[in-house]
C-alpha cells in the first residue's frame, strides 16, 4: 500500500492540486457574476441598502464574482485576489443569510453551505498560494 501511495506522490503534484482548486472555485464564482452582469445588480442593491449600507457597495460584486475569480484562475495576484473574494463571500453571508447562519436546510447541511464552501476555499488559496501553473510564479 506504501509503495501505491508513493507512486502516486511521484505522478501528482501539489502544484496541480492548486491548480485545480483555484480554477474550480473561481470558475464556479464566475458563473455567478456572469448571471448578475446579464441579469443585473437590483436584489443586491436592496439587501445593501435594507442592511444600512450605502448603495453603491453592491457593485463590488463585479470585483468579488468576475474580476477576482478571473485573477485567481489564471494565477495572477492569486492572494490578494483570494482575500477580496474572502470579503465578497462573507459580506454575502452576512447580507444573504446572516439570519440563519446556524440554519439547516431541508437536507441538513448548512443553509449557508454553498457559500462558506466559496469563503474556506478562498482562505485556502490565500494560504496556499497559485503554485506553479500560474503567472504569479513566472
Amino acid at each position: 500500500m506504501r509503495n501505491i501511495e508513493n507512486s502516486l506522490a511521484n505522478l501528482l503534484s501539489q502544484d496541480f492540486g492548486k491548480l485545480i482548486l483555484r480554477v474550480s472555485i473561481a470558475g464556479l464564482m464566475l458563473f455567478h457574476g456572469i448571471a448578475k452582469l446579464l441579469n443585473g445588480i437590483g436584489g443586491i442593491k436592496g439587501l445593501v441598502a435594507k442592511a444600512g449600507f450605502p448603495e453603491f457597495l453592491a457593485y463590488g460584486v463585479y470585483f468579488g464574482e468576475i474580476l477576482f475569480p478571473i485573477l485567481m484562475i489564471i494565477g495572477l495576484y492569486t492572494r490578494i485576489s483570494s482575500i477580496f473574494f474572502a470579503g465578497t463571500m462573507a459580506f454575502a453571508i452576512y447580507l444573504a443569510h446572516g439570519h440563519e447562519i446556524f440554519a439547516l436546510g431541508k437536507t441538513g447541511g448548512p443553509v449557508i453551505e454553498l457559500a462558506l464552501i466559496y469563503l474556506l476555499a478562498s482562505i485556502a488559496i490565500l494560504f496556499l498560494g497559485a503554485g506553479k501553473y500560474s503567472f504569479d510564479k513566472k
